[in-house]
């Protein structure tokens, strides 16, 4: 994936009017700035991915990774079997959206996984009976080898006529 050295200066500046403190580090509470963070229901498990476990802050490397997994896909892009997949490809964008189902990071989504992020999403839009039938759904429809969780090959699946560029695009740079 290719970044021209302009937009590393623009999401730097943005880095920098986050980083409230002037450390060189963002804190969970920065990201609060982001207005499409701050609006979507599952923001807080979008910002969670920009920290591993037990870590407390993100520095402007790790940043620009993660980032790039909203970065739209270059159609023109020629396949090369040599070079590692872009992180924002279909595939890493399917990824990165299948860890923020999967917070055990078993490698599956659960009923329970499911049911949390719908109640997240939906909140008090529909009864706890609505949402459990959703997750039941969901999970049938998904569950390939009827083992009642979702694998990221059956979550990719499932998601093969979802439009991900459109579904995962946040802007950053004001």
């Amino acid at each position: 994936m290719k970044i021209s050295p302009a937009h590393i200066i623009r999401l730097y500046d943005r880095f920098e009017f986050l980083d409230k403190e002037g450390s060189g580090q963002l804190r969970l509470e920065d990201f609060a700035e982001v207005k499409e963070l701050a609006m979507n229901p599952i923001g807080d498990r979008i910002i969670g991915a920009f920290f591993s476990p037990g870590q407390e802050t993100v520095d402007f490397p790790s940043f620009v990774r993660i980032l790039a997994h909203f970065r739209p896909t270059d159609k023109n892009r020629a396949k090369d079997s040599t070079q590692p997949e872009p992180v924002n490809s279909r595939t890493s964008k399917l990824k990165f959206a299948f860890q923020l189902y999967d917070q055990d990071r078993d490698g599956k989504i659960s009923r329970a996984e499911l049911l949390q992020v719908l109640r997240e999403m939906l909140g008090m839009q529909v009864t706890e009976e609505q949402l459990e039938s959703i997750a039941d759904r969901a999970i049938q429809e998904a569950d390939l080898d009827r083992d009642d969780a979702i694998s990221f090959e059956e979550f990719r699946k499932s998601l093969e006529k979802v439009n991900i560029e459109h579904k995962m695009s946040i802007r950053f740079l004001r």
